[in-house]
């Protein structure tokens, strides 16, 4: 019995929507949406371009350099969502302020956000930034999974551990609400994983197949 995932269709069509500044911007509050956060540099857009086969996200050498909240369409009804990338040292001071108080009110107020792909660096989890949106996805009854990408940067052990210590931090701070898993761009690691909480949270059904003898 093999196992048909919708989310692989509708990641080949993905295409690129609207970018916006403000959350007065974005396209209307209707559907399914799915938004991909992480500090800058985090790998954020090539997970996101890896997860949908496609180079819909831009990703540089050079952090922060996300501005805007990014939509992808995958259907009429569902899209990805880009986020800023969040505390770069070198983006100005109220380029930053900027940031934050439109994520926020993105967050806050975006009805048809079902959940939040987190992005950490394997080698550097647990940041400022992701405590907060940790905190921010408990207290909103938001639904979050972390990646914990560049799993490739470590050996197999080495990531296997850093993994088994994230998932016992996040037990100990909010409970069994958060899922993590291990995820590598470059080598295609953990891709069927993630997009098998893509197809959950954007209620697409999996079905299965029967194999042909």
């Amino acid at each position: 019995m093999s196992v048909k995932n919708p989310i692989l269709g509708l990641c080949q069509q993905a295409s690129f929507m609207i970018s916006a500044a403000k959350v007065d911007q974005c396209p209307e509050d209707s559907g399914y949406e799915v938004a991909f956060a992480g500090r800058s540099n985090a790998g954020k857009s090539s997970a996101l371009n890896t997860l949908t086969h496609a180079n819909l996200a831009r990703t540089s050498k050079t952090p922060g350099r996300t501005q805007l909240l990014n939509f992808f369409r995958l259907d009429d009804e569902r899209r990805l969502v880009d986020l800023p990338g969040y505390g770069y040292a070198k983006v100005p001071i109220p380029l930053k302020q900027h940031w934050q108080r439109h994520l926020e009110a993105y967050l806050g107020s975006r009805e048809s956000l079902v959940g939040v792909i987190l992005m950490m660096d394997i080698r550097h989890p647990l940041t400022e930034f992701d405590l907060m949106m940790l905190d921010w996805s408990v207290a909103s009854r938001m639904r979050l999974h972390i990646l914990l990408t560049k799993a490739d940067k470590l050996a197999y052990g080495a990531a296997k551990n850093a993994l088994l210590k994230v998932r016992q931090e996040l037990r100990k701070g909010w409970g069994e609400e958060v899922s993590v898993q291990l995820f590598s761009a470059p080598k295609r690691q953990g891709i069927e994983d993630a997009q098998a909480v893509l197809a959950r949270w954007l209620e697409l059904e999996v079905e299965e197949a029967e194999e042909q003898a």
